[in-house]
């Protein structure tokens, strides 16, 4: 899953601090956390300041609020679809499935995120994000039976060509196949390299 655009949903006339949220990852995945500013926000959302000042201190508050959220949808919602699959292989094939899905919808926020890692508040929700994601990967090489080290070796491995999927998705778009059978041939390819034992 990933952030999506929606219409301000106002209570009694009043936005919600949700509203505020997905205008910043709006702006996120648009011009980066520079164009994070609360003016041109309360412009975007037809509101006033005093109605950002109403659901948050200041600016680094809607930073980590929009950042959390990001996580959220991003990655726990992301392992909570593909979780209950007991089969291990299957469920790392719904993982490659959700991803580049959700990749493809167009939201440029993760490859944004990833060029403003100096930003503390990025580095600490891109670091909880990639921990999380390699222990939920490692955990399906390790019910593959693989053992505890190479379980995580191929848990980085599948990482880092998540990361290369998505720059590709968001750079190079016809790096990758884009017809169903392309797809499904890679992704075979690409989960028989990932787990083979040989």
């Amino acid at each position: 899953m990933v952030h999506r655009k929606n219409q301000p949903s106002r209570e009694s006339g009043r936005l919600a601090a949700q509203d505020w949220v997905d205008a910043a990852l709006t702006a996120i995945g648009e011009g980066g956390l520079r164009a994070v500013a609360v003016e041109p926000l309360a412009k975007r959302l037809g509101a006033t300041k005093g109605s950002f000042y109403w659901h948050f201190p200041n600016r680094d508050a809607l930073i980590e609020a929009a950042l959390s959220h990001w996580e959220e949808t991003n990655t726990e919602h992301v392992i909570a679809v593909v979780e209950p699959e007991t089969d291990p292989k299957r469920r790392l094939r719904s993982l490659f499935k959700a991803v580049p899905a959700a990749a493809t919808t167009g939201d440029p926020i993760e490859v944004t995120l990833l060029t403003s890692i100096s930003h503390p508040q990025v580095a600490a929700v891109l670091r909880r994000v990639t921990e999380r994601r390699i222990a939920f990967v490692t955990q399906i090489f390790t019910d593959l039976g693989f053992p505890a080290d190479e379980a995580h070796r191929r848990g980085v491995l599948v990482y880092t060509a998540h990361l290369g999927q998505i720059q590709l998705i968001h750079a190079v778009p016809q790096a990758l196949p884009s017809d169903v059978e392309g797809q499904r041939r890679y992704l075979d390819t690409l989960l028989r390299t990932l787990t083979s034992k040989g």
